[in-house]
């Protein structure tokens, strides 16, 4: 047929080509697929346009040649060894099926291809062909999902997957390793303050300023929101490991300067070392993890080591949190109540909202037998959103009834920092039809100064909805003067240590007298704490403390128990003007 009658001599066209049908040599130069097909000796009979294009050859470079201009230098041996083994007889093992290797262009850049090759034997002996594709786009796409699968996309360190995966690597090859968890201080209060753009900016700086403080074979990974790792390999020393910490600390001591603004940021962190306190991964960053804990327990900016002791304290700080959970679910905790009465009469004119606990076997337990479990725990706010609710509920009952009697609730330090606080307390009133005079946030001057700006904003949103505010124990903390004036606070609570002692310490009479002055000349309610005694209560009353609260007028007491007493108290006390 004439489709297949031979193309005629040209002398540019090899022999092998010239033996070829006319369609098979126009379909090789059309075609996108390279292709090259060779003798039994390994020297190329037959290369097509694309193939040229593909090695940077011209066909007149490439005819004749031997096939091992283009594998690199490296890989030749096995090459011709596997086509030697081939021409005499022996079955191809990659006959039939592609396979990615790589391959070498005329000006030296190696490359990956694709090729699948297949043999026969013709008049000529053994001829060998390959059809090549040029994957170097496939493999790039290939190495950028593999670095997102192994990279954190904000900062380019390693993530938490890959972290695990080279820790766990160094540990099943018998190697010493060594890990610290960081977590950044002052973090959250950028994000909430600035935006999360500046925060992401801002993890962005800290996944640079990293790797310049440590070792150059350490590797860094971000393994949680502001939460990052480092892995040293081969360190067995904790004064090696203690020194890597402390240089990440210095470096934190340095602003970091973003887009105009300075931003302070410190960091706390937690180590271990291998195999000392772990030979499996998750064992290690667990006890990595302990270490953080105590880290950031200490008040941040600081390091600590893993020891045992410190494994058994958070299991059972867990374990306790597990069964608080339970307990808040099933109806086990309760408010009870403290009377705060008017000095000068005995009338009671408010109520502190305690929280207690029914433990099914360790019976009623107070709040410093559990609550420092809730330390950093989101159950935290659990229990902080459950007690405002109740105590809102039982102030709505008081009113109702026709009591003028506020209940004052404490709040966590969560809560007030969360963004949510004012939603939820204008809930809570609406919820319970209670008028905002009666009820009062308590809190305490560390926890407002620990976030300044923030506390202030929180405070004048509360008092704009018509809420009390308390400091509570003031005079313990680190508060100045002038914070009395900077919060629009309603009430000061004097820290029972001022009074247990108030008449054979004349240094605490004259803190309590100028603690009194000041917030009576302010138009703030003042409340001293933890009276015990009537020569306290005399003493409280000399100084012209308008307000007191203790064992004197009751202890804490359930609900319908502090109703009773109410009860009495508001007829054996005569009728005068409420001020608080």
């Amino acid at each position: 047929m004439h489709e297949a009658r031979m193309i005629p001599k040209s002398s540019s066209m090899s022999s092998s080509e010239r033996r070829m049908p006319f369609t098979v040599v126009k379909f090789a130069e059309a075609t996108k697929l390279s292709l090259i097909s060779i003798d039994s000796h390994g020297d190329i009979e037959f290369v097509n346009p694309s193939a040229c294009a593909l090695f940077g050859y011209t066909k007149g470079e490439m005819i004749g040649k031997p096939i091992t201009i283009i594998i690199p230098e490296r890989m030749r041996g096995a090459h011709m060894a596997g086509l030697q083994k081939v021409s005499a007889g022996q079955k191809p093992n990659l006959g039939g099926r592609p396979v990615e290797v790589s391959a070498v262009r005329k000006d030296g850049t190696e490359f990956p291809i694709e090729i699948t090759l297949s043999t026969w034997r013709g008049k000529r002996g053994f001829c060998a062909g390959a059809v090549i594709t040029d994957i170097s786009e496939r493999r790039e796409k290939e190495g950028r999902l593999l670095r997102l699968a192994s990279q954190d996309t904000l900062t380019g360190l390693l993530n938490r997957h890959r972290f695990s995966a080279l820790l766990a690597d160094t540990l099943a090859a018998g190697n010493a390793a060594a890990i610290m968890l960081l977590d950044l201080d002052g973090f959250k209060e950028v994000n909430d303050t600035h935006g999360h753009l500046v925060g992401d900016c801002l993890l962005q700086a800290v996944g640079v300023r990293l790797p310049y403080t440590l070792r150059p074979d350490a590797h860094i990974a971000r393994v949680g929101g502001d939460e990052f790792a480092v892995l040293l390999q081969d360190v067995s020393d904790p004064r090696a490991v203690y020194a890597q910490a402390d240089a990440i600390l210095q470096a934190f001591a340095k602003p970091f300067e973003l887009g105009g603004h300075v931003l302070e940021l410190g960091t706390s962190i937690g180590f271990a070392l291998s195999p000392a306190h772990g030979v499996e991964a998750e064992e290690l960053i667990a006890s990595a993890d302990y270490a953080l804990y105590r880290a950031k327990a200490a008040g941040g900016h600081s390091i600590r080591m893993y020891d045992a002791t410190m494994r058994s304290e958070t299991s059972a700080r867990r374990e306790l949190r597990d069964e608080l959970l339970a307990g808040m679910r099933q109806g086990e905790l309760e408010l009870f109540y403290q009377p705060q009465v008017r000095l000068s009469d005995g009338k009671i004119i408010g109520l502190e909202a305690l929280i207690r606990w029914h433990h099914p076997t360790r019976g009623l337990l107070t709040p410093g037998a559990f609550l420092p479990a809730l330390d950093q725990s989101a159950l935290a706010l659990d229990i902080g959103w459950w007690t405002l609710d109740e105590a809102a509920k039982r102030a709505s009952e008081l009113q109702a009834s026709g009591y003028k009697i506020k209940i004052g609730v404490n709040l966590f330090p969560g809560q007030l920092r969360g963004p949510n606080l004012i939603h939820k307390v204008a809930n809570a009133l609406q919820r319970h039809s209670l008028a905002p005079e009666g009820l009062e946030l308590e809190v305490t001057e560390t926890i407002a100064l620990a976030d300044d700006d923030r506390s202030l904003e929180a405070m004048t949103a509360l008092r704009e909805l018509g809420v009390g505010i308390a400091f509570d124990d003031f005079g313990t903390g680190y508060a100045s003067l002038s914070s009395l004036q900077r919060y629009p606070l309603t009430t000061l609570k004097i820290d029972r240590g001022f009074i247990q002692q108030i008449r054979s310490r004349p240094n605490d009479a004259a803190i309590t007298r100028a603690l009194i002055g000041l917030s009576r000349d302010m138009g703030l309610n003042t409340v001293a704490e933890g009276i015990e005694t009537r020569e306290q209560e005399e003493a409280l009353l000399a100084l012209g403390c308008p307000y007191g609260q203790g064992y004197l007028f009751g202890r804490p007491m359930p609900f319908s128990a502090a109703v009773g007493v109410i009860e009495q108290n508001a007829a054996s006390t005569p009728p005068k003007a409420d001020c608080i």
